[in-house]
């Protein structure tokens, strides 16, 4: 069963780690074509950004961690 544990937990992570780059990829392009309709917000919008993707970086790691978790016990 040490196996299944493994690939179970290595799944667990792929998913988390393309769902994480997938969100900063939307966030991003999403920020971009913002600032480029309104510029003179940009400050603002940098900050929400950055912000966005502290908390899609977080769901990322906490998938890594629960894999680690499953993959120990």
């Amino acid at each position: 069963m040490e196996g299944l544990n493994v690939l179970g937990a290595g799944l667990m992570y792929g998913l988390a780690a393309i769902g994480t780059t997938l969100a900063i990829g939307m966030i991003g392009s999403k920020t971009v074509e913002s600032m480029a309709r309104q510029p003179e917000i940009a400050g603002k919008l940098q900050t929400t950004m950055f912000i966005a993707v502290a908390f899609a970086e977080a769901i990322g790691l906490l998938g890594f961690v629960l894999a680690l978790i499953l993959s120990a016990a």
